[in-house]
């Protein structure tokens, strides 16, 4: 019984002896107090077990803008992967596409960094050239910027860091090897071809992706090197295909006129490699058996042209990126100082060669299920200093039985 409630007896019984009706009183009082009592401890309960959910730390908070369509193949794909790994390693994802569009990406950047409910790190692509105007937009926000697939050009860098460093807010990066993606696709087709006769030549095609996009002049980087390494292959024509399908075919409409001798086609992604293709379908010629085209990415589209063998080279693995980058992050946001793991920029060689009972395999896939790795693996949360990331995606093509890693070398084999 509560001290109120005792008190209470006592008085009624010095004050009136042992009347019965005031008995009654007392008692009755003495059970509305003690309930009162029971109520108020219920409450106390609730209100600290409330607490304490409130005080544990909320999970780190990522926003990647995506540049790409919100139903463009690759970039959906490098979503659901991306979505894959935060989830597996406890991070609150919220992906908003810019549809190709790089003032959309600004404007939404603007949205991000200025919202009440701003989140910890905000990632994007340097997509024609974005990222020193978003980087200023997030100056004294609090949000760590962190660039995948296209880092900052060294034009770019250079700007930004006429103070002496760059800027705070600019966490790091991690990008695909895009030169060597490019050289080694070439290296690939002329492998494909076979060995040519003394003096005899190959005229060669070339579509490239955006003029202003890093990872495009990367990839035409790795074209021109393994040019240089073959002079029988003579490029006749690079055009800018802008990664999408129906120009690209517009564009090969046209070139397989003017060289109809055309015997290699290098495409440096799979929308402008099928397009391409289709153009010279068109024009009587046989893909995969009187001219040889290559591709990157792994759409379903383009796996099941390798199948059929009228894609006769196939690079995936770029699209992994932005998982991979969730790893990275998670770890900085608990207390991983990645200058001590390889440097808060990265550069990763995951790209794979898919031969047609791989591509069968990739064609398998389910992201639903298969994009669903234990990505805290990868963690190097409590990993002595100095250890580096060992990202692949071999458990992924293990799932299918596809997994077959480049060599560390340029020679494709």
């Amino acid at each position: 019984m509560c001290p109120f409630a005792t008190r209470v007896v006592i008085l009624g019984g010095v004050l009136f002896g042992a009347g019965g009706m005031l008995k009654f009183i007392c008692r009755l009082l003495g059970l509305l107090c003690l309930s009162f009592w029971a109520h108020a401890q219920a409450a106390n309960a609730v209100s600290s077990s409330t607490e304490a959910v409130v005080a544990r730390p909320a999970a780190p908070s990522v926003v990647f803008l995506n540049p790409g369509y919100s139903t463009e193949t690759f970039w959906v794909s490098y979503t659901e992967f991306m979505q894959a790994a935060a989830s597996g390693l406890g991070l609150r994802l919220r992906v908003e596409y810019a549809e190709r569009d790089p003032q959309l990406m600004i404007r939404q950047a603007r949205e991000v960094i200025t919202a009440k409910d701003r989140p910890d790190y905000l990632v994007l692509v340097n997509e024609q050239y974005v990222a020193p105007r978003i980087l200023q937009l997030a100056q004294g926000s609090g949000v760590k910027l962190f660039l995948v697939n296209n880092t900052l050009t060294s034009d770019q860098s250079r700007l930004l860091a006429e103070g002496g460093t760059l800027p705070a807010e600019l966490l790091g990066s991690l990008v695909p090897n895009d030169e060597r993606s490019g050289y080694l696709m070439l290296k690939e087709l002329l492998r494909q071809h076979g060995p040519l006769a003394p003096g005899q030549t190959l005229d060669l095609l070339a579509f490239s992706g955006k003029k202003i996009t890093p990872s495009a002049q990367l990839r035409e980087k790795g074209l021109q090197r393994a040019l240089a390494e073959h002079p029988q292959v003579h490029l006749r024509q690079l055009v800018y295909g802008e990664w999408n399908r129906e120009r690209a075919y517009e564009q090969a409409s046209q070139l397989v006129k003017r060289y109809p001798q055309t015997a290699l086609v290098w495409s440096a992604n799979d929308e402008m490699a099928l397009g391409a293709m289709q153009a010279f379908e068109e024009a009587g010629r046989q893909p995969g058996k009187d001219v040889l085209f290559s591709a990157m990415n792994s759409s379903r589209a383009a796996l099941q042209a390798r199948i059929d063998g009228r894609l006769s080279v196939l690079f995936t693995g770029h699209f992994s990126l932005g998982g991979w980058a969730m790893v990275m992050l998670h770890d900085h946001a608990h207390g991983v100082d990645l200058a001590r793991h390889g440097g808060y920029n990265q550069q990763l060689d995951l790209m794979q060669s898919l031969d047609q009972a791989r591509a069968r395999a990739w064609l398998k896939i389910n992201p639903a299920t298969d994009y669903r790795l234990d990505f805290k693996r990868f963690s190097l949360v409590s990993r002595p200093d100095g250890e580096r990331y060992a990202f692949s995606l071999e458990a992924l093509g293990r799932r299918q039985g596809s997994y077959e890693k480049l060599p560390s070398g340029d020679q494709a084999r």
